[in-house]
């Protein structure tokens, strides 16, 4: 954002409007719209593990209809999200801030992102303030749709949990991310189930780094199943209810823990970007 700041300061807006939807529609000719974020480590280690998938399943319609895709307006899948209120969705920072919202959608109701069930434009993103401080933390964002979603059998609302996971306990990630690393979408929802893992234990699998944060909770079961590009911001749920949000990890399903945005852990985030939000506009 520092560049594109110091760019604004020195070209007129028209101009980088122009550009910005150039660099767009060059990301959907060429099939880069999908966003995961690659731990700095991994970023030039690609060509050995270029061919590991994540290891997920098709879900059949309805099995998660608190998903949606967030898309450019040309129709490329970016980031996964979460329903949480007709009008409200949960992401990671990092989907809303590497765009400008006016060339972004929501498609609901589908499991397949290329056909969608309703679509809505986002009208507000609140990441949350201390996002990448330190790096890689607190990749969470709050977005306000410009028109409610209308519930039913494949769209509804997604409960956020209060409970504390432990050791053994399974969560199930659902999404869109690539089956390879900077492969296309699937067009298929995917879902696979994934083991927690405790802060301590990911820290150590991690030799310690920084990025994992207090805010991160860990998932893991062995190499060749994971996140992978393109699942960023969709939800992690146990027994029915949203634990966590795709963050980052290593590229793809290498034998690392991933990392998600403990939803548990930003409740009171996520509440005060509602209430304030919702009193703003009343």
């Amino acid at each position: 954002m520092q560049l594109v700041d110091t760019v604004r300061r020195v070209i007129k807006p028209s101009t980088i409007l122009i550009t910005l939807w150039l660099v767009i529609f060059s990301s959907q000719l060429l099939g880069l719209g999908a966003a995961k974020r690659i731990h700095r480590y991994y970023e030039n280690l690609t060509t050995a593990i270029d061919s590991r998938i994540v290891g997920g399943q098709n879900a059949e319609l309805g099995f998660a209809p608190y998903q949606v895709s967030i898309q450019t307006i040309f129709g490329t899948h970016i980031c996964g999200g979460v329903i949480i209120d007709e009008q409200w969705i949960l992401t990671a920072a990092h989907c809303v801030e590497d765009y400008p919202l006016d060339v972004l959608k929501v498609v609901a109701g589908t499991i397949n992102w290329r056909e969608p069930g309703s679509v809505r434009n986002l009208k507000i993103a609140i990441p949350h303030c201390r996002h990448d401080h330190p790096f890689y933390h607190n990749d969470i964002a709050v977005a306000y749709l410009d028109e409610p979603l209308i519930f039913d059998n494949n769209t509804q609302k997604i409960e956020l949990s209060q409970h504390v996971l432990q050791k053994g306990d399974v969560v199930t990630l659902t999404g869109w991310g690539s089956t390879y690393l900077h492969g296309y979408p699937p067009e298929i929802l995917q879902k696979l189930d994934l083991n927690f893992v405790p802060h301590e234990e990911c820290r150590q699998l991690w030799n310690n780094d920084e990025g994992v944060g207090v805010g991160h909770m860990c998932t893991f079961t062995k190499a060749g199943e994971g996140a992978c590009n393109g699942d960023s911001g969709g939800p992690l749920i146990y027994k029915g209810e949203l634990v966590g949000l795709v963050n980052w990890g290593a590229p793809c399903a290498v034998g690392k823990p991933d990392m998600h945005a403990s939803t548990v852990y930003y409740h009171d985030f996520i509440q005060l970007s509602l209430n304030q939000c919702q009193k703003n506009r009343g």
